[in-house]
């Protein structure tokens, strides 16, 4: 499927998740760690910084990587306008699932492709809502032993039992949730060149 004339591709991203979903289609790509500040140093609202940090992993990668199409991507959860970073802990998990307990969290994900032969930037964001059922400090325990999605912005993994927590998940692309929106990335590797149909 991949064309074997076409570029090397870089995935700008230490995620396995991400990974995952390349291996899904494709059958040769580096992995890159974009080794970047995530910090919201610019003050800006969530959907320009997941924009802007998807851009600037693909930017820091494409430094040494100047004849690879770049893929960067970054993914912020949003409760209440607030964004809820990966938890690191145990505690602030139970603290993050507790929070959205009977509320709409929005998922903002965004990915940048840098492309080496049109020295062209082609940028997409999706944006999926979960609506969290009402349970108690429980069920989030009984979950986080389960998953431990303690690297996962908003404290839970679609791809594991996150869906007990749910009560509906609205998305054009079930892919973006779990860190990068397949479908578009799919559609613009095709008209790239990049994938033989």
């Amino acid at each position: 499927m991949q064309n074997p004339s076409a570029p090397p591709i870089v995935l700008a991203s230490s995620s396995p998740y991400r990974r995952g979903l390349l291996e899904r289609f494709l059958d040769q790509y580096e992995t890159v760690s974009p080794d970047v500040d995530e910090s919201n140093e610019l003050g800006l609202g969530p959907a320009e910084q997941v924009r802007h940090l998807a851009r600037k992993k693909a930017e820091a990668v494409a430094v040494n990587a100047r004849d690879a199409l770049i893929i960067g991507a970054d993914q912020l959860a949003v409760l209440n306008s607030q964004v809820l970073g990966k938890p690191g802990s145990h505690q602030k998990a139970v603290e993050q699932l507790l929070a959205a307990s009977g509320h709409v969290v929005t998922f903002l994900t965004a990915v940048c492709i840098l492309d080496p032969v049109e020295r062209a930037r082609y940028e997409y964001t999706d944006t999926t809502t979960v609506s969290f059922r009402d349970f108690d400090r429980r069920l989030a325990e009984a979950y986080l032993r389960l998953d431990k999605p303690y690297d996962c912005a908003g404290s839970f993994k679609l791809e594991g039992a996150g869906f007990v927590l749910f009560e509906s998940v609205k998305t054009d692309d079930p892919t973006a949730l779990i860190g990068l929106p397949m479908i578009w990335v799919a559609d613009r590797l095709l008209q790239l060149g990049y994938l033989s149909t």
